[in-house]
Order: structure tokens, then sequence, then C-alpha cells
């Protein structure tokens, strides 16, 4: 299993490129500064010392980052998935043939190329530090139960990805390469309970307050997960596996913590560093850039490019209702020849070269959770909360409120509110056809608009055909 990490020397260099990611920064401070070294550091001792522990998780923070858009790792879930989906089209003169397989719902497994071996490559870093703080007597307390509980929640949040875009999935959760080499892939149910279990210990583990880079001092930057980044993820996996009433609860305890977190009143609020919608953050570390999706989405003057090849579906634009504020503040358009409009993601509205920076990509934030919340206590009958929650945001978007007389008529506004509100941001709506059971009906219809042939086969993507081969134990998805 993960060819990309079945090699035992390469433990070293993992680690050290994640203690020395050095990433030159404009106009925004490191996501650590990591004093150098007066002794020499291996892969033994990086857990003797604070501060080279901090930069393992740090590192990979980072590396999400910096991962190009197009580079099919976890920052590229939101644009592939799009894709996939009906929220995005790929310019016809794109010639990106690994984003026109997804647009056309018409993957090839040979592709090495895949997110599933850039999690797994994460998963196994992750796995390292998870043993080797745990192992620590060195390490500050405070800093060892911070990191140990970041470390369940990224192992955690990797596999959520890979279990809701490949199903069954292996369960990757030592370090030891002769173990994983040799793991079959495990039950879909499975999964899921190793999430649930590292999220609510992830729980127990992080603080809740924001750290800096020392874990010991509280910040503004919301960059790091907290107690309530896990909490997020947890009441959206419980949403997932349809435990309505323990995602209800998760969600209700952190929208109740209303000292850190409330919705952003301003539609062009939500996506800036720092908001208080925001619950877990990524800085941006590309040099002279605020945020990719900014950078990919927006679409210059002279129209969709190479660099610039999305815009969106005319299924999504045509789901907003008349007076929806997101149609206006998070959708914008260029007019080519005065003839041809492209309508394209305004989220992040800040893609200049050398402008400050002043929004961070957003993983999760606040509206989700009514969302979650509204979608958990509408399948536990209780109709008038539910509703409540929704027009929450829908109020926020300058929508009158509603009343649904039914389960069924609520949950379809819920699905609804999700996909106009949540749009391009994490694959929220390919995986929400997927888990809502739709995913055949919508895209039945949408896949040959683009020029595809739909398969049900097609909602789960294809594991790297070198996964395949290389190890006799994992199968790959039907119809690859």
């Amino acid at each position: 299993m993960i060819s990309a990490i079945k090699i035992k020397r390469n433990i070293f260099y993992l680690i050290m490129g994640m203690i020395f990611i050095t990433i030159p920064l404009s106009s925004c401070k490191k996501l650590v500064e990591v004093n150098s070294p007066t002794t020499s550091i291996n892969g033994k001792n990086v857990y003797t010392n604070d501060e080279t522990a901090v930069a393992v998780l740090t590192g990979i923070y980072s590396q999400i980052s910096a991962a190009s858009m197009t580079g099919l790792d976890l920052i590229s879930i939101g644009l592939v998935a799009g894709l996939s989906a009906d929220e995005l089209v790929l310019y016809s003169g794109s010639n990106n043939a690994t984003l026109k397989t997804y647009y056309l719902n018409n993957l090839a497994a040979p592709n090495p190329f895949n997110i599933w071996s850039n999690i797994y490559s994460k998963i196994y870093i992750v796995n390292l530090a998870i043993e080797g703080i745990t192992n620590s007597i060195l390490l500050n307390p405070s800093v060892k139960q911070q990191l140990l509980g970041e470390a369940k929640f990224l192992r955690a949040f990797f596999f959520f990805y890979l279990v809701n875009l490949y199903g069954d999935v292996p369960l990757a959760i030592t370090s030891d390469y002769k173990v994983n080499s040799v793991l079959a892939r495990s039950s879909q149910e499975k999964v899921w309970t190793q999430i649930i279990a590292d999220l609510t210990e992830a729980k127990t583990l992080l603080s809740p307050d924001y750290l800096d880079a020392s874990l010991l001092k509280k910040t503004p930057e919301r960059i790091r997960p907290t107690k309530w980044a896990a909490i997020a993820l947890l009441s959206k996996s419980y949403l997932y596996i349809g435990d309505w009433k323990n995602a209800e609860i998760e969600s209700s305890e952190l929208i109740d913590n209303t000292s850190l977190y409330h919705l952003e009143d301003s539609l062009n609020s939500v996506f800036l560093m720092n908001n208080e919608e925001a619950i877990w953050q990524l800085q941006p570390v590309t040099y002279g850039m605020n945020t990719l999706d900014a950078k990919i989405y927006i679409i210059p003057s002279t129209g969709p490019s190479a660099y610039t090849p999305v815009y969106l579906n005319d299924h999504l634009l045509q789901s907003f209702e008349s007076g929806d504020l997101r149609r206006t503040k998070w959708v914008n358009s260029v007019a080519v020849d005065d003839t041809t409009y492209y309508y394209f993601p305004f989220k992040y509205q800040s893609a200049t070269y050398g402008a400050p920076v002043t929004e961070y990509h957003t993983i999760f934030r606040l509206a989700e959770q009514y969302l979650i919340r509204a979608e958990s206590r509408a399948h536990l009958n209780d109709v008038a909360n539910a509703t409540n929650d929704l027009n929450i945001i829908r109020k926020r978007a300058g929508l009158e409120e509603h009343k649904y007389s039914t389960n069924s008529a609520l949950l379809t506004a819920i699905v609804h509110e999700r996909q106009v509100e949540l749009f391009t941001e994490w694959g929220n709506r390919w995986l929400d056809l997927k888990r809502t059971k739709t995913i055949d009906t919508i895209m039945g219809a949408v896949t040959p608009q683009k020029g595809g042939i739909w398969s049900s086969n097609w909602q789960l993507y294809p594991i790297p055909s070198t996964e395949v081969i290389g190890d006799g134990n994992i199968r790959q998805n039907p119809g690859y």
C-alpha cells in the first residue's frame, strides 16, 4: 500500500523537510519561527525539543497551503471536486488533461499524480508524529498535549477526505512501513469509527484557545487547530454517517461559543484573515500572494487562460434566488469582447501579486455549523428549530425567512442552502450529492452537458494503479 511512503530511508528526509521548510513571505510572518539548532537533528531526536516537534506539524500546514491548486493535493479538492460536480466549467481552451478528466467524470486510474498519494504521504508523517510525541519524555507537557491533539485531528481530517473520495481505504494508523505496505482496504464503517475516535480524543487534547508558534501563548491568528476545529469536523462527520443527535450536540457546542464565534454581518468579511466566523484557516505561504483560490478563480479582463481555466457552471448560477446577496458578493464576472460573460467565484478577492495579506484560506466556518445543525434537527423532526437555523443563514444573505410544513421540504431547502452557501469550498457540493443520494439524478443530467457520460461508478475516484499493482491486497474501485 502507498508506494510513496514504503521506503524506510525516506523517513529522515520527510521529517527534515517538515522542520527546515522555509518559504519566503512578503507581507505576512512565518507560520512558525524556529531558531537554528545548535546541534545536529535527526529523525530520532526531533521530539526531544519543543521547537522542532512543533515544526513537524507546522510543516504539514505549510505543505497544504503551498501546494499548487492543480497539483492534486488537499488544497486542490475544492477545484477538482467542483469540476467533478455541477459547480465549475473547464475553459474549452485549457490543455490541462488532468483537470479535463475530472470535469468529464472520466478519470483514468493509471494517473500517479493523485490526491490519494498526497494525502497518504501526510498521514505517514502524522503517524510518525503521534508515535514520537507519545514516546517523548522531554517535551513541555502542554506542548506535548497540543501537538498530540493536532496530529490526531489532522489524521481524522485526512481520512475524512479519503473515505469520501475513494470509499473503502487502507486504514494506516502506524508508521511501520512493513505493515502499511500490505494493508488491504478497510470498510468505510471502520474508517469512520477511526475518524470519530481520533476527533473525540483531539477534542479533549486541543486547547480551546488559538495558540502561537510556541503553543504556549494565545494569539488572534486562527491558523492552528483548536478544540473547536475538532468539534467542527466531529459534527460534520456525525452528519455524514447519519448520527443526527451527536451532530446536533457537537454543532450546538460550537455555535454556543459566542465569545469566539459569530456570523459576520457582511459577506465581504467571511473570508478575511482571522474573522470571527472562521474556525480554522490556512495562512498563505506562496510568495507575494494571498490565497491560491483567488489566484486560480479570478478571471482577468482578457478571459480564461491556462492560469485561470475555470468558471462557474450555469447550474450553480441558476440556483441562486432573486435577491441573494451571495450572488452579488461572492460571484463576479468579466465580459470578453462585450459579448461573452464568464462568471467566477469571488469569495477570495485579492489576487494581485504583492498585495498585503488580508485573506486566509478558510477550511471550517460557523455558517456550515448552522447548516449541519439544521439538517440534523430536521432528521430529528425538530422542524421549528431546524427552520430557525436555516433562516439565520438566509437572513444574512438578504433573503426572506421561510416556513416548511414537512421534513422533506425542509431537507430539500437545506441541501439547496448548502449549495449556494458553500460552493467551491473543500468539495462540499460533490460530497453532498453523494451522501444525499442525489448524485445520479443530478450528474446524469449535468455530465452529458459537459461532454461526458455519467456512470454511478464515477462517484468514487479511482485508486492509483501503482497501488493496485504494487499491493495485491488492494482492489480497484468498480468501473476503472
